[in-house]
């Protein structure tokens, strides 16, 4: 079997969350919508036939997980989440991979789909943090200790 590799278009497009189980999960960089992606850390994978048994249906479970993710996301960007979104596509990035995006009516891309609508929305430095924060919570993903360590120290501690 091949070594998983994470193909560059998800370091470029979005921000590490951590490792589940069986998925390296990420926070897609864009704004409008709370947005993230699953990569099985099963190397040569390109379709969902392509996992054994067992890890489809851990990736089921972490799919589950990452819609509590999305829904955290949601809560830091102040916006409501009307339906769950889950795809694995792969025209463009092969390697096997699941989006779970909230969507809500009225948003940039509804009732269409939001890949190719328009160009993504930066995320601010603190509300990306934020965003990261939440979505590790919710996927019981610990905050690396350096970041731990920074947060703690601007704690008002009176």
């Amino acid at each position: 079997m091949a070594e998983f590799v994470l193909d560059p278009a998800f370091t470029a497009t979005a921000a590490a969350l951590g490792d589940l189980p069986l998925c390296h999960a990420r926070l897609q960089l864009d704004a409008r919508y709370p947005w993230v992606v699953l990569i099985p850390r099963v190397g040569g994978m390109r379709e969902l036939e392509d996992l054994s048994s067992a890890d489809r249906a851990r990736l089921i479970e972490e799919t589950v997980l990452a819609g509590a993710a999305v829904r955290a996301v949601a809560g830091v960007l102040g916006l409501a989440v009307d339906k769950l979104n889950v795809g694995a596509l792969g025209n463009v990035t092969p390697q096997l991979h699941v989006h779970v995006l909230g969507r809500r009516a009225g948003d940039p891309a509804w009732p269409g789909p939001v890949w190719g609508h328009s160009p993504g929305e930066v995320y601010e430095d603190e509300v990306l943090g934020l965003a990261v924060t939440a979505a590790r919570a919710a996927l019981a993903i610990p905050l690396p200790l350096g970041l731990l360590r920074n947060w703690l120290a601007v704690i008002p501690w009176s």
